[in-house]
């Protein structure tokens, strides 16, 4: 089945009986991983209300072109932008014309006129009215604006007609909503990817932690969305915004990134170990500020949890990625971590290059696996993110039937 995972689609409904099926469109959308805001006109509330749609769609339901608050929260314009797809079902013989001869009368029309993204109508109407020669014009002058036109389907009307005018069944229009786009290598898949560093408290003002900047896991969850993947990221103490359409789960410590992995790993599909979690931790934290008293001072570490390797134990597991930040044998020691660990890829980089790894912008990587390897050359993060989402999505054990 085609996927709409991380997809955007307006749903504009207009004023007709077969508005009640829109419902069920919602939740086939929804199905396939479509995020789905729902445009309704004003007739269209005569057939089904506002409240259901936002149930459903779990977003607000949007109704007026002038509507102060609608514009405080999601102008009509950043609408139009944000939308990968809009989809009308049911489209009026009514709203046909009206879009037709580019009138921006309602929220709906004025979206259609707006946005960027690629147009979609179900028509849904008598038999008679879709047959008409108006409607056939008006249907001509869409298609030669590139406006795609989904159905009608032929059958039995609720006026009791027979002919075409039907709107297509709502697992048809999610199909034709997904095969809109173009397919992507982790299209439907699920990634979790850790990111940053970890910090082991000292006492209330002082921890342990490391240079760790976490722009390599975030650049890898862009790149994981920009595959069709649905991503977790869940990310030590770091300054960084989160990338659009991926879900963020902030922690402090290595214990608090354990645990958060551990909640969520049964279900993924990719689990990516890219935060640079702190392998020791104090064994008792000081309740108060511990004083400047002696001119040294003794701390206890105790092992933390090792997140990655609890993954790659589970089964069945996830197709699992580990991270090796190393100052000196590097491939040597990458594939001792790949091997013990039982993982699936590793991905190691010298830390100890100026201006490669931690904190910078760039990165030059050594992937491996069992029976390969592949060097990345200096490059910007996120290309080497792309180029390692794409080197997971080839390996066999990704293979999408």
């Amino acid at each position: 089945m085609s996927t709409l995972t991380n997809r955007r689609i307006v749903l504009g409904i207009t004023g007709g009986i077969a508005a009640y099926k829109a419902a069920e469109v919602v939740r086939r959308l929804r199905d396939r991983g479509a995020d789905v805001r729902v445009v309704m006109t004003e007739a269209a509330q005569q057939f089904i209300t506002p409240l259901t749609l936002q149930a459903l769609s779990a977003n607000p339901v949007h109704t007026d072109l002038l509507d102060p608050a609608a514009e405080a929260a999601m102008g009509h314009i950043e609408l139009a932008r944000w939308a990968d797809l809009i989809l009308i079902a049911p489209a009026t013989a009514d709203f046909i014309a009206r879009l037709a001869h580019a009138h921006a009368d309602d929220l709906l029309t004025t979206l259609c006129l707006a946005t960027p993204a690629p147009i979609a109508l179900a028509p849904a109407m008598n038999q008679g009215m879709w047959r008409d020669a108006g409607t056939q014009s008006n249907i001509a002058l869409l298609r030669a604006r590139r406006i795609a036109l989904w159905g009608p389907a032929d059958g039995e009307q609720a006026c009791g007609d027979v002919g075409p005018g039907r709107m297509l069944e709502s697992d048809q229009l999610a199909e034709l909503a997904a095969a809109a786009f173009a397919s992507r290598i982790l299209d439907g898949r699920r990634v979790l990817i850790t990111a940053g560093p970890t910090r082991e408290e000292i006492d209330p003002v002082r921890y342990i932690s490391n240079h760790s900047s976490g722009k390599m896991g975030f650049a890898l969850a862009q790149a994981a969305v920009d595959a069709g993947a649905k991503v977790t990221l869940i990310a030590g103490p770091v300054a960084l915004s989160t990338p659009e359409r991926v879900e963020r789960v902030d922690v402090q410590s290595a214990q608090q990134m354990f645990d958060a992995v551990m909640a969520r790993a049964d279900d993924c599909d990719i689990f990516i170990a890219a935060a640079a979690v702190a392998d020791y931790r104090p064994a008792a934290v000081a309740a108060d500020k511990i004083k400047k008293q002696r001119e040294e001072m003794t701390l206890t570490l105790v092992r933390n949890p090792d997140i990655v390797a609890s993954v790659a134990a589970l089964r069945p597991k996830p197709f699992t990625v580990g991270f090796a930040a190393e100052t000196s044998n590097v491939a040597t020691y990458a594939r001792d971590k790949l091997e013990r660990k039982n993982l699936d890829l590793i991905v190691a980089n010298d830390v100890s290059v100026p201006g490669l790894g931690f904190n910078s912008d760039d990165n030059a990587v050594l992937a491996l696996w069992r029976d390969g390897e592949m060097s990345i050359d200096a490059r910007s993060k996120t290309l080497v993110a792309r180029e390692l989402i794409e080197l997971i999505a080839r390996s066999q054990h990704l293979q999408i039937a």
